[in-house]
């Protein structure tokens, strides 16, 4: 199955470069440009993407609103924000609207498939830099404080620093039910180091030492 990407930017010459870059590759197939992020939403709708790859600042609708707005009305479609700016505004921002990845324009072609192919595989991929502001984000959050208590409250416990795609939510109901990471990947046909990977996202979205402390955080912000 190939996997079918949308372009979204406001510079007709990236985006020419970027349908060029990844009409080579046999897995990745660019079914559409546009121009904005209101086109994108509507772009979206005819041509059911797998993979948006989504600028951030545009005229008519920026890529933020975009990003949430697609993430409601077409919740299978993943997005990855590519951009010039990695500043802590943007970044969070767009996490928080439910993007998938974030990366910089800078990033190579061969960084850029892989990101790809991950966020159709329903993983998160970040660039370096953007890896970091999320760890310290997370460090700040909890400081010296143990990540959850079965006894803390729903109003306490911050919410993860990036939402938790559907795939590491089932992961992380199935981990939270005692399951091995054997099990998780029979119940939900994986690669067992796929899963491997679905729980080190989730255990690091959570802010959490171990799959315990994963399942009592997530108990505390309803998400089990």
């Amino acid at each position: 199955m190939r996997v079918r990407v949308l372009l979204v930017d406001d510079q007709a010459l990236f985006r020419e470069a970027l349908a060029t870059l990844l009409s080579v590759r046999d897995d990745i197939e660019v079914v559409g440009e546009a121009g904005n992020g209101s086109d994108a939403v509507r772009r979206a709708a005819d041509l059911a993407p797998d993979v948006v790859l989504m600028d951030l600042r545009m005229p008519v609708l920026d890529g933020v609103a975009a990003t949430r707005r697609l993430r409601a009305e077409h919740p299978a479609v993943r997005v990855i924000a590519l951009t010039t700016f990695d500043d802590d505004e943007d970044v969070f921002a767009a996490l928080r609207a439910g993007a998938v990845g974030y990366l910089l324009k800078d990033v190579s072609s061969a960084r850029l498939v892989e990101a790809i192919l991950a966020a159709a595989r329903d993983e998160s991929v970040l660039q370096p830099s953007v890896a970091a502001k999320v760890v310290a984000r997370l460090v700040a959050s909890f400081g010296d404080k143990p990540a959850v208590s079965a006894q803390l409250p729903v109003d306490d416990a911050p919410p993860p620093v990036v939402p938790l795609s559907e795939r590491e939510l089932d992961v992380l109901r199935l981990l939270a039910g005692g399951r091995s990471n054997r099990e998780i990947a029979r119940v939900l046909h994986l690669a067992e180091g796929t899963v491997k990977n679905h729980v080190t996202n989730v255990l690091g979205k959570l802010g959490a030492r171990d799959r315990t402390q994963a399942a009592l955080r997530a108990r505390d912000l309803g998400l089990l």
